[in-house]
């Protein structure tokens, strides 16, 4: 079986007698008649492994014979020299292990009798209407087919709750595609510092380290990049990239590629001169510290919060040092002081999805343990506004530093940790490329 039968095959274990409807992504419009970029739903992908639009996958392990059902785009020439390639029904059986395989169009028609024999079916409600409305229909048609016996859906579930929990643990092969994208992220955040100097452009830099995401391999980027200059770097979302990077600034990076669809996410700060002033340099020796903290957290056994709550221990402790804060540590925490400076979690699963799938507690709503297999974010920052009420030398200096950590039944296992970000080898990077601005 492959991977992707093999997740099937449990994901139908997991839902017991329940049907699921698992679609892929549509086409989504950017303006007028252009579509932005395809991307398949990354549940629908995690299960088959196929990329094309206009396509559902229907589990039916009550069927005898058709249990694994895919619904998707035929061949058509005329449209395969307009768009491109298709896989078409053919070609579905014999690539993706499939039990059968149907038009797209023939969906409404054979789902109701697939849905026969199920007590529940596993489906998302409320994503897409056209979808919802075939479904309920479907559903509608198998328990009139039923009505004078037999079994049909009387319940709908959330395929998550299954599904989100298999996505969460990642296998090796996934692993492997991580840490691919996580190269290609090191080779981007490497050239983007050689590159950096005064007068650079936001986008240029932008498109420097995105450049060298492609040539390592990577499809795409998992986000959009964040190059934020100077008090660009104070807004934690910020991804206009279209300022200059100024002498004595700061540059906050958050970027990752993405491999085979599976994301990096990874946040590096850098002065544009190539040295940190004093005020700079101690904001991110306290930052690194957080971060450093809050990976040694991630540690199978520990509550998903503990890596949280280490990073904002050590940045309080940070702030009181360097008087941005005063009073005790415990008591600061406790009422969120903290905030003004830190308004953003330490982190987040990851995965298909950049803020992957997964719950973090437990039904009694306290957090979950971290378990190996799991991969998460640790990216502490500092923010320092400008209308802060804090002496001028600190005001808009944000910092943040993020790497991918993998759970291990031992010690955590940093995929990003190659990407420079201790102070010396940060400086001995920074504008050491001696090509001239176009």
């Amino acid at each position: 079986m492959s991977s992707y039968e093999q997740r099937r095959a449990a994901f139908a274990r997991g839902l017991g007698e329940a049907a699921a409807v698992i679609p892929s992504a549509r086409h989504a419009v950017r303006n007028a008649d252009t579509e932005y970029e395809y991307r398949p739903d990354s549940d629908f992908y995690y299960l088959t492994g196929f990329d094309e639009p206009e396509a559902v996958l229907v589990l039916a392990p009550h069927q005898e014979k058709e249990r694994v059902v895919l619904f998707l785009r035929p061949r058509d020439r005329t449209q395969e020299i307009w768009t491109g390639r298709r896989l078409g029904v053919e070609g579905a059986l014999e690539r993706l292990g499939v039990d059968a395989a149907y038009p797209v169009a023939e969906l409404a028609e054979r789902l109701p009798k697939l849905l026969v024999g199920a007590p529940s079916i596993a489906y998302d409600l409320g994503n897409d209407e056209d979808l919802d409305r075939l479904v309920i229909g479907a559903v509608k048609a198998a328990r009139h087919e039923v009505r004078r016996g037999g079994t049909a859906p009387l319940s709908y579930v959330a395929p998550g709750q299954v599904l989100h929990e298999m996505r969460l643990h990642k296998t090796p092969e996934e692993l492997a595609l991580m840490r691919r994208a996580a190269a290609a992220t090191l080779a981007g955040h490497t050239a983007g510092m050689r590159a950096t100097r005064p007068g650079l452009g936001e986008f240029e830099l932008e498109a420097i380290i995105e450049y060298q995401y492609r040539l390592a391999g990577a499809q795409d980027v998992a986000y959009p990049s964040i190059v934020a200059g100077g008090v660009n770097a104070t807004i934690l979302h910020y991804n206009t990239n279209r300022d200059t990077l100024r002498d004595g600034d700061l540059v906050l990076v958050d970027s990752g590629s993405e491999f085979d669809f599976y994301a990096s996410d990874v946040t590096r700060t850098w002065p544009v001169n190539g040295k940190f002033s004093a005020e700079q340099r101690a904001l991110y020796d306290i930052v690194l510290r957080a971060q450093l903290a809050g990976i040694d957290q991630v540690r199978a056994g520990r509550p998903v919060d503990a890596y949280h709550q280490a990073a904002v221990r050590v940045l309080t402790e940070g702030l009181v040092d360097v008087g941005l804060l005063s009073g005790s540590i415990d008591s600061l925490i406790e009422e969120n002081k903290y905030f003004e400076f830190y308004p953003h979690r330490t982190g987040h699963y990851l995965g298909l999805d950049v803020h992957d799938v997964g719950r973090y507690t437990d039904p009694d709503k306290s957090y979950r343990a971290l378990e190996p297999g799991m991969v998460l974010t640790v990216e502490p920052g500092l923010y320092v506004q400008q209308d802060t009420d804090v002496p001028a030398r600190w005001k808009g200096i944000g910092i943040r530093i993020e790497d991918d950590i993998l759970c291990t039944a031992g010690e955590p296992e940093n995929l990003t940790g190659a990407i420079a970000k201790t102070i010396d080898e940060i400086e001995g990077l920074v504008g050491s490329d001696t090509f001239a601005r176009a």
